[in-house]
Order: C-alpha cells, then sequence, then structure tokens
C-alpha cells in the first residue's frame, strides 16, 4: 500500500502534532506515513507579527486553508489541524474524518519568579495573542496589563525570560505535546478562564471521495473527544451568528444518573471583561450538537448578543 503523506504546519507543535497522528497511522492501520510541511497564510502572517485579527474580519482559517487547499490538490492525503483553528463551517470536498485522543484543554501561565497570576503585581504586563483570554483575564479584576503578543512558544516564553512580559497565557496542550509543561507556573481553572473551543484536541482530515482512507482512519475517532468538541463548536458557530464577542467553551464527559453525559460551560464576555453571558447545560452525548445549539441560544437570549463586538478566535 502507497505510503500516506500527512500535511502539516512547519512549526515544532504543528509538526509534533502531525507526528503523533503518523504514528497513529503506523500502528492502528499498519501503513506507512511521512510529514509533509505546508507553509500557511497564519505562519506567513505570524512570522510578520501581523496581529491575527488582521489577517481578516475574525482571522478564522488563516492555519487551515493552505493545508486543505494541498489535500484537495492531492499533494498531500491527509491534513492535521489543532482542532480549535478549524472553522466551524464545512470545506467542500473534505471530511472531518477523526478526533484522537483529546489533551487537556485549559490553558495556563508561565511567569516570572514562578509566579501565578494572583501574585503578579497590579500593573504586571501579561502577553496573549487571543480576545478571548484577553477578556476573560480582564474579568479576574486583578489590575493586569493585558498586551498583545504572537509567535511560537519559544518567542512568547523568551518574552518572559527576558522581562519584556511578566507572563504569557498558553494552552496547556501545546506545552504538553512538545515536553515544556516545566515551565508552567499555573494550571487556569476553568471557573476563572474557559479555553476556546476545541481546544486540546486534533482534526484530522482528508478528502471526502477517498473512501478507503476514510475508513482507515475512522478507526483514529475518541467519541468521547469528538462528543465535545462537537458540543463546543456548536456553541461558537450558533454564537456566532448573533454575538462577535470573545467566546470560551468547554464540555466534558461526566457521569450522570443515567451514566455518561455532557457537561457543557461558555462564556461570552465584552472585551475589556466587565460584562459577560455565563451559562452551562448537562445531555447525552448522543446529542452533543443540540446541547451546544441550545446552549448558546439561551445564552444570546440572555443577551449576549449585546456584548460589544471583538473577534471570536484564538
Amino acid at each position: 500500500m502507497s505510503t500516506v503523506r500527512v500535511g502539516t504546519r512547519r512549526s515544532l507543535l504543528a509538526t509534533t502534532q502531525s507526528g503523533l497522528v503518523a504514528d497513529l497511522i503506523r500502528t492502528r492501520l499498519g501503513r506507512e506515513a511521512e510529514l509533509v510541511e505546508i507553509t500557511t497564510e497564519g505562519d506567513r502572517s505570524q512570522a510578520a507579527g501581523t496581529p491575527l485579527t488582521d489577517t481578516g474580519a475574525t482571522g478564522t482559517g488563516v492555519f487551515v486553508n493552505a493545508l486543505r487547499d494541498a489535500l484537495l490538490a492531492g499533494e498531500v492525503d491527509v491534513a492535521v489541524h489543532s482542532l480549535k483553528d478549524l472553522p466551524t463551517y464545512p470545506a467542500a470536498g473534505v471530511t472531518l474524518v477523526a478526533v484522537p485522543g483529546r489533551e487537556d484543554p485549559r490553558d495556563v501561565v508561565v511567569a516570572r519568579d514562578g509566579l501565578t497570576l494572583g501574585e503578579l503585581p497590579s500593573g504586571a504586563r501579561v502577553g496573549t495573542g487571543s480576545p478571548r483570554r484577553a477578556a476573560q483575564l480582564r474579568a479576574l479584576g486583578l489590575g493586569l496589563e493585558i498586551e498583545p503578543v504572537r509567535g511560537n512558544v519559544d518567542t512568547r516564553i523568551g518574552k518572559v525570560r527576558s522581562g519584556e512580559y511578566d507572563a504569557v497565557v498558553l494552552a496547556r496542550a501545546g506545552l504538553a505535546r512538545i515536553g515544556r509543561l516545566d515551565e508552567v507556573t499555573e494550571v487556569l481553572d476553568p471557573l476563572q478562564v474557559l479555553p476556546a473551543p476545541g481546544q486540546g484536541a486534533l482534526a484530522v482530515e482528508c478528502r471526502s471521495d477517498d473512501a478507503e482512507l476514510l475508513a482507515g482512519l475512522a478507526k483514529l475517532d475518541d467519541p468521547r473527544a469528538r462528543a465535545t468538541v462537537v458540543a463546543e463548536r456548536a456553541v461558537l458557530s450558533t454564537l456566532e451568528g448573533g454575538c462577535a464577542a470573545p467566546i470560551g467553551t468547554l464540555a466534558e464527559v461526566v457521569e450522570g444518573d443515567d451514566g455518561e453525559e455532557l457537561w457543557v460551560r461558555a462564556v461570552a464576555l465584552s472585551p475589556d471583561g466587565a460584562l459577560a453571558v455565563r451559562m452551562s447545560a448537562t445531555g447525552a452525548l448522543e446529542d452533543a450538537a443540540g446541547l451546544g445549539t441550545r446552549l448558546a441560544m439561551d445564552m444570546l437570549a440572555e443577551g449576549a448578543g449585546k456584548l460589544d463586538p471583538a473577534p471570536t478566535h484564538d
């Protein structure tokens, strides 16, 4: 059988994540796999220091489109993305065939001198490129100066080590995958900061007409991970229709009265964090999309659509 060509962005995190999927293809499907590096518009803007929000209305898809183009052109057989980068609308000719087991989706702090957010002095500079993180950090009322930052993990942590920032906020999953958890000074409780929809999960895509590969890659899917991200993305998709505020959401599989169920929490905030609509709901794993949609509709009914607009994506 031919080698499966796995399309990936060029960063260390992306190639590490794609390498995990390539290993699954080898061990679970018994096929050879190789990585094919693709440069995306998101990578180019990041290298140039351009804010993500300047790459389009929301920056949606800037890390995804080049990989999908290579997939549809037959240059690669599989595309691997950080699922939180994936637009909520479908792409013609492309199928999200698998969501492998999910890493811890929480955000973390990397701060000077081993400090937590609460230990940083008022006025400390905290870097993040995410409107979602920025709004939730401001909502904590700690008197921190939230500053924009872009770049790979090394670049961002380097700004703390050099003293340019007192701390940066990152996804725990990325640090875990590249072996940098020892840099973390605090893991943020979702009660304080809810993660981005799909954070910590990987998206494995292939061409919709590649029946043989579709059938094989489906074996890599984790039903619980898939249910959580389906619910979170349903929240995001529904809120995007009537709300331009920063959005955080987290779905977890918990034990209910009748077995496993989904617990979904979500928040939409004004950019300054002063106003927020925060709600949660529980329901069946099999109804993940419906659960997320209903929760978002309830949030809109509570005024989420009236929050001041700001980009929704990390």
